[in-house]
């Protein structure tokens, strides 16, 4: 028995190719979240979450986007209505469902100003 391949098979048709190391509509989107999310004041500090760096992480998703946050206190009082406006800033940006997740990482004050 021979074996014969196919003359008319593209055979590059089996290698896929890499994500791309830098998708700028992903993190064009990253940073639309993040300019609304500076509407989001903490009302004792005075300043947004982005300025404060209380946004760890966004993990975009097309079903989800999940935003990681950590408070300037542990049982910051405000913290309820924070996370809403996180999660309604964020999805006045995206077309999907927004996840809040509070990380349990301790806010350091020395990180406030630093930007993404």
């Amino acid at each position: 028995m021979t074996d014969t391949a196919d003359p008319t098979a593209d055979p590059t048709a089996a290698v896929t190719q890499p994500a791309p190391l830098f998708d700028a509509e992903r993190r064009a989107t990253e940073l639309a979240i993040l300019d609304a999310l500076r509407a989001v004041v903490d009302p004792e500090i005075g300043m947004n979450v982005v300025e404060l760096a209380l946004i760890k992480q966004i993990l975009l998703g097309t079903g989800e986007t999940e935003i990681k946050m950590i408070l300037t206190t542990p049982f910051c009082p405000y913290a309820g209505s924070m996370i809403q406006q996180v999660k309604d800033q964020a999805e006045s940006v995206v077309d999907h469902p927004v996840k809040v997740t509070l990380l349990a990482e301790r806010w350091d004050p020395r990180d406030a100003g630093l930007m993404w």
